[in-house]
């Protein structure tokens, strides 16, 4: 018999901005309800205020997953520093897909993802629900020696 924990998983999934590749993102969230996982999806076209909404409305979200294909994220994410430095986005983003423009790949980009506050960045959707258990397993380890 499987056990199930009180609360859902809940993640919190769009594209960014500029962006209305629409097709991984429905396949992502299809892949990660499979994997128990409670998905809001914001869609396409998602600015960083409406995953800080979508934070404010999920307070139990364990991440923001956000894709890119168009390859302007960094243009499209400027926001999330503010957002993350004032608590309007309190849980880890993760992001995946095209992330610089062209054929020729920016070898810098990922270094100022990271500098936006972007926590990890992902090739493969297929590792999230394993990242976001590992994340789970970690937290639930902190909590753990807290209450110690």
């Amino acid at each position: 018999m499987q056990q199930h924990d009180a609360a859902p998983r809940v993640v919190i999934l769009g594209v960014t901005a500029s962006d209305a590749h629409a097709v991984a993102n429905h396949l992502i969230a299809h892949a990660l309800r499979g994997h128990g996982f409670t998905v809001v999806n914001l869609g396409t076209c998602t600015p960083v205020s409406e995953f800080a909404a979508a934070c404010a409305a999920h307070p139990a979200a364990e991440a923001v997953i956000i894709g890119s294909v168009n390859g302007h994220a960094l243009e499209d994410l400027r926001d999330l520093r503010d957002a993350k430095a004032t608590g309007a986005i309190g849980c880890p983003v993760i992001l995946g897909g095209n992330l610089s423009v062209g054929s020729t790949k920016d070898e810098g980009v990922h270094s100022r993802l990271y500098d936006l506050g972007v926590d990890r960045i992902l090739e493969d959707p297929a590792e999230l629900p394993g990242l976001l258990d590992e994340w789970r397993a970690r937290r639930s380890a902190v909590w753990s020696r807290a209450a110690s």
